[in-house]
């Protein structure tokens, strides 16, 4: 029996392992906190909305934030894995090394390595990963050490005001520790039957006042199955990196970082990924309302994908310089400019190439945004806009006004109007494959959203956000027929579109030792042809969506150093195109800790043996032992 048959079995099965927990739990008598109490969560500073250093609490937008804390109570192997636990977005594993994630829609069809999803703006530590292949993200070489990261932002929503093109649906920030705060020697493996291997090593130390870490890891998986037949699709990637940060004055931070892996995937062959970037930041505070940050990085990405032979090398560099400041007691201000070179370098086979090979595409942008309180410390309206210049549509402006109103530090409500354009990519406008044509036309896909929320905190142990949108979206990519001879398909702009929908999310502190927090999403969506020539499934290539999700992670303390954890997740069906069905998820994780050292037994889609995701290969159910020891 399917759980997707039985889905009642399956939240009796997950409530249940809950209810035992907490049994446990209140049998105890003494208890440690949690890391972070729900006021404490409030208090969080984030910085993806404004760019400016805000409280969780009082932020307008439909933000959700996953800590270091709840990353490593979920067992979460790798950086998407993480990404489960914000309920805003939608994750799905494609295959073994493969993923399909976005916000609000619109996680277009699998690709070769991965999803063709490019309405979300992903950065680690302030670089952006985006590629100008396919103006999306290649997940599987996002391999950010977990224990590093400081907590994710994670934005459901237009960000182009601040972010610029392709934060069309929402912004991903994974913030890393700073150096200092990662002393000493941790040495932390994992072992499981999905041959889901890992290896972890990282030491930080000090030289007078700088502080600095450098660690090395691996991560390999298993393959998975295909209609009942390995699909070879076996994945291995290591890893290693350093960070440096320093602070010559009172005023100055200055951090200096930088990575490079080198890995193996399979698809019908071996294909190899690898790449390095090194990234600089001098951040100056001028007085306590005002500051500025120069940031520089490069990256450089290769990508050889067998066994077509079709190659991939890009050397991306960027430049930014952002200032905050406050005019006037009522005024604040955020601008900057930045400047980034994109040389493109592919190799071409038989299925696929790009006309030209090579490109030099250069992006410049500038950005201001005022915040003006109508009210102190209650109302406040937000403005602002960005301007960039691309190579393909030059320029773009993408504005955004919004109302906020905190009637006390506990609740605030928001309003906001935003524009946002995803620019096209080499796949929109180079792309050389049999029966295919692009156009040097293609045009910039945009959005006008519009949001309605609301953030409260009622009491000092329960917390939650509601937030509602509509968005229309123009000139989004379609598939054409060419009536030339023979008969061709071409890369248009002819399909818009409507989404509506709402997010819900909320933390709940059940005594000093339980936590539950977690959250639901509804997405409608309705794309529509705007030309006789577009061909059916054309819309399901730009959206395999699923209606509904809804996210419940519990963490739990028992019996002194004993910590039980159990995510929760229902997936609706995706598209009938996709037969994908839906689906429930239980996640379990039992830690034993101790002054120096951590041992788990954690479990991942326990309810049945295999599941669908996003594509035909299954995802098995799968166990593993992890051990952490800290020096």
């Amino acid at each position: 029996m399917t759980v997707g048959r039985n889905p009642r079995r399956a939240v009796l099965a997950a409530v249940a392992a809950t209810v035992l927990c907490s049994t446990a739990a209140a049998a105890d008598g003494g208890a440690d906190l949690l890391d972070l109490s729900i006021e404490q969560l409030a208090e969080l500073k984030v910085t993806s909305v404004s760019k400016s250093p805000e409280k969780l609490s009082e932020t307008a937008s439909a933000i959700q934030v996953v800590t270091a804390d709840e990353i490593e109570r979920s067992g979460a192997m790798d950086l998407p894995e993480a990404l489960r636990l914000a309920s805003n977005l939608q994750v799905a594993r494609a295959n073994s090394h493969d993923w399909a994630i976005t916000a609000r829609g619109f996680d277009g069809a699998l690709l070769g390595n991965g999803s063709a999803a490019d309405k979300m703006l992903v950065l680690i530590d302030g670089r952006s990963v985006y590629t100008p292949l396919f103006a999306g993200v290649f997940w599987d070489v996002q391999n950010v050490d977990l224990a590093d990261i400081d907590h994710i932002e994670v934005v459901s929503g237009p960000g182009g005001t601040l972010w610029g093109s392709n934060a069309v649906n929402g912004v991903i920030n994974v913030v890393t520790r700073p150096a200092a705060d990662t002393q000493g020697l941790r040495v932390s493996g994992a072992y499981g039957n999905f041959l889901e291997n890992a290896a972890s090593l990282r030491y930080g130390g000090s030289v007078g006042d700088a502080h600095f870490r450098v660690y090395g890891q691996r991560l390999e998986r298993g393959q998975t199955k295909v209609f009942g037949t390995d699909a070879r699709d076996a994945w291995r990637i290591g890893q290693g990196g350093f960070r440096l940060d320093l602070a010559p004055s009172d005023d100055d931070v200055v951090t200096l970082q930088g990575d490079a892996y080198d890995g193996t995937e399979g698809t019908t062959s071996t294909s190899d990924v690898a790449g390095h970037n090194v990234l600089g930041r001098w951040t100056r505070t001028l007085s306590p309302g005002a500051s500025w940050t120069l940031q520089a990085y490069f990256d450089h990405t290769d990508r050889r994908l067998a066994p077509s032979g079709f190659r991939d090398r890009v050397d991306a560099f960027d430049v930014d310089f952002e200032e905050r400041l406050a005019p006037a007691r009522r005024l604040s201000l955020v601008w900057g400019a930045g400047y980034r070179s994109l040389e493109d370098d592919t190799q071409g086979s038989a299925s696929l190439s790009f006309d030209p090979a090579s490109r030099v595409m250069a992006l410049a942008s500038a950005f201001l945004q005022s915040d003006f309180a109508l009210i102190p410390e209650r109302l406040r309206l937000t403005a602002g806009s960005k301007v960039e210049h691309n190579d393909f549509t030059g320029l773009e402006v993408q504005p955004r006004v919004q109302v906020s109103w905190t009637p006390t530090g506990a609740r605030t409500v928001w309003a906001a109007v935003t524009r946002a354009v995803r620019s096209p990519s080499r796949i929109d406008v180079d792309e050389i494959t049999p029966s295919l044509e692009t156009l040097e036309d293609f045009e910039s896909e945009s959005v006008v959203a519009y949001e309605l929320g609301y953030r409260g905190r009622p009491t000092s142990a329960v917390a939650y956000s509601v937030s509602a949108f509509f968005n229309r979206y123009d000139d989004l990519r379609s598939i054409d027929l060419n009536l030339s001879s023979p008969p061709a398909l071409t890369l248009a702009n002819n399909q818009a579109a409507t989404t509506w929908g709402i997010e819900l999310a909320g933390d709940v502190q059940l005594g000093a030792r339980w936590r539950l927090r977690g959250g639901y999403s509804y997405l409608h969506e309705r794309i529509e042809a705007r030309s006789p020539l577009v061909v059916p499934g054309s819309a399901e290539f730009e959206a395999l969506d699923p209606r509904q999700q809804l996210v419940l992670h519990s963490m739990l303390d028992v019996l002194g150093n004993l910590k039980v954890d159990a995510t929760v997740r229902y997936v609706d069906a995706l598209p009938d195109i996709a037969q994908i069905p839906s689906h429930f998820d239980l996640d379990l994780r039992v830690a034993w800790t101790a002054d120096r050292w951590e041992a788990a037994l954690v479990g991942r889609n326990l309810l049945r043996p295999s599941h669908l995701e996003f594509s035909a290969a299954a995802i098995p159910r799968n166990v593993l032992g992890t051990f952490t020891w800290r020096l």
